[in-house]
């Protein structure tokens, strides 16, 4: 690879605490190096802004859902894409856009690396096909756990080791990151038309409660030691009221402590919270409980959280929750699917307007700002839309406006029909806080990538880490600048490296780069009560074999394999 020297930009890096210096970013061999020899190209950096390739915890980009989604809504095509060129795939899709798309519109925001935050086992392989399918990111998936006729049966007998080395199989076939949980047990249980709203109501059959899940799915993570904590989706999604569930699952954190090899501190992260943080007892009486969920994260120091911002758009909803996607269809009697997974999960899809004119979407889009304002560590603090739930990936930078510029958060909050009404039922027109550029770094870099235990690779600039640096035309000396200027410089970096590589140069594509599939291989003793317990249940209830459940090889061509043996 050609060696490439950045000079003289305004480096903003929190794994280092460095803050607006004035410095080079020497690159060779696809690595952020000490120095480069004469003949390495050079870009002149100087008056813009220099960060790592951005980290996104939580999107749905790849898999059935995703493309359910697609099919059940061609009206999402005709927000037709202005970029045109040649040797390049067609763009097409907003809210749910084509795989090369995604890549394309996540590297011209200068990001390197994608999480897909929810993939059914059973439809792993086609999860892969669409990662393989989309250019230039690095990508991981989580399997979900939270619904599993296995997990439940191992947790409500106590056997953490059990559960450990299947979870541990599953990622192993699947090519998975992490454990993943959504609506603990009322995913299962809406195959039978019930769901779990509360952490104590038992899963149908089963005789085992979401709290019960949840505890042990921590547990079952830290006796693996795995690089990411469990990740879950809390019960009662959407609904007033629903923050006291919230902070009842997220207690359940409490004392559990961490186990692993890869620099994380957190044993459960927290998603889209924005959807779990309501008040009120009605539509009617709907508000904000932003400040006490985010008093309790603040203080448990086990916990990470990202945000799930409302962005005002027209977006589809997906989710393995698929109650609550019933629910919504209940709501906006807009067009619905819905797609159960056998022993393992549920999803469904549905259209949805976020409309600035709808009392409640505005203060939900009041919520997500909140909490992003209200968090003192920013290490722990995520920004996501929950993609494309609250809206899409590409409103990000739209999002780092608001948290940065109190005038574009009261500009769009008095384009309001229900201005009062939102300000009454939040805090956001209270709130004076505006985020730095050093922040906004920590929750779209150094912070997530901590989270997933990637920090070795991703997240910042320091001699040895991947080479992923976007340059951003913002001056460090005249911050905040003009809100909007904010905005366009996050939606369409300057230059854009991954891995050592100019993808980006003056805000096109030029290159598809060399992208990853990160998959982890945790090494357990072998279990032949659980080698027993998958055949038994592949045999007697699976419409599948167990050999055509796996991911193969060829699906994932380029993996970045992390493999660790784990002590029982």
């Amino acid at each position: 690879m050609a060696e490439i020297l950045i000079r003289n930009g305004f480096v903003i890096d929190p794994t280092r605490n460095i803050n607006g210096d004035v410095a080079d970013i020497a690159i060779k061999d696809g690595q952020i190096v000490e120095g480069v020899g004469s003949k390495a190209k050079v870009i002149d950096a100087s008056g813009k802004v220099v960060m790592a390739g951005g980290v996104d915890v939580h999107s749905h980009v790849a898999g059935p859902k995703v493309n359910v989604g697609r099919l059940m809504r061609p009206e999402d095509k005709l927000f037709k894409s202005p970029h045109n060129q040649k040797n390049y795939r067609m763009e097409s899709g907003f809210s749910i856009p084509s795989t090369f798309k995604t890549g394309y519109d996540y590297a011209r925001m200068g990001y390197a690396f994608v999480m897909e935050a929810a993939m059914p086992p059973l439809h792993s392989p086609h999860v892969h096909e669409e990662i393989h399918d989309t250019p230039i990111i690095d990508q991981a998936a989580l399997p979900v756990f939270g619904n599993s006729w296995f997990v439940f049966e191992y947790l409500k007998n106590e056997e953490i080791d059990n559960c450990a080395a299947y979870i541990a199989w599953l990622l192993k076939v699947t090519k998975g990151f992490g454990i993943k949980v959504v609506n603990p047990g009322g995913s299962s249980a809406w195959a039978w038309g019930l769901n779990c709203l509360t952490l104590s109501d038992p899963v149908p059959y089963f005789d085992i409660t979401p709290a019960e899940i949840i505890t042990g799915l921590m547990k079952t993570n830290e006796y693996l030691g795995l690089p990411h904590s469990m990740h879950i989706h809390h019960n009662d999604l959407g609904n007033p009221g629903n923050y006291e569930t919230t902070l009842e699952s997220l207690r359940l954190a409490e004392g559990v402590a961490t186990k692993n090899n890869f620099g994380r501190d957190t044993v459960m992260h927290s998603t889209h919270i924005q959807f779990h943080s309501y008040g009120g007892d009605s539509w009617g009486t709907f508000e904000s409980k932003a400040r006490e969920v985010m008093d309790y994260v603040n203080k448990q120091k086990n916990i990470s959280i990202d945000l799930g911002c409302v962005t005002l758009d027209e977006t589809t909803t997906m989710t393995a929750d698929g109650p609550f996607e019933h629910h919504i269809t209940n709501l906006n009697h807009l067009k619905w699917a819905n797609t159960d997974v056998e022993l393992e999960t549920a999803a469904g899809v549905v259209p949805y307007v976020y409309d600035k004119d709808i009392k409640v979407n505005g203060i939900q889009w009041a919520i997500g700002l909140e909490m992003g304002l209200y968090a003192t560590d920013p290490m722990r603090t995520f920004i996501t839309t929950d993609h494309p739930n609250a809206g899409p990936f590409t409103r990000y930078p739209r999002i780092i406006k608001w948290l940065m510029s109190k005038q574009a958060r009261e500009e769009t909050l008095a384009s309001f029909k229900h201005t009062d009404k939102v300000i009454d039922a939040t805090d956001i027109h209270s709130m004076d806080r505006e985020l730095s550029l050093f922040e906004i770094a920590q929750m779209t870099r150094a912070g997530p990538a901590k989270a997933l235990g990637l920090s070795n690779m991703f997240g910042g600039l320091g001699v040895g880490m991947d080479a992923n640096v976007g340059i951003f035309d913002l001056n460090f000396n005249d911050m905040p600048a003009d809100p909007e200027a904010i905005e366009k410089a996050f939606s369409r970096a300057c230059w854009f490296i991954k891995s050592g590589e100019i993808i980006v140069k003056e805000g096109d594509i030029v290159s598809h780069g060399n992208k990853r599939t990160i998959w982890v291989k945790p090494n357990v003793a072998e279990n032949p009560q659980v080698i027993r317990d998958i055949q038994d249940k592949f045999l007697k209830d699976y419409s599948v074999g167990s050999d055509t459940y796996q991911v193969r090889d060829y699906l994932a061509p380029n993996p970045y394999v992390i493999e660790f043996d784990v002590e029982a």
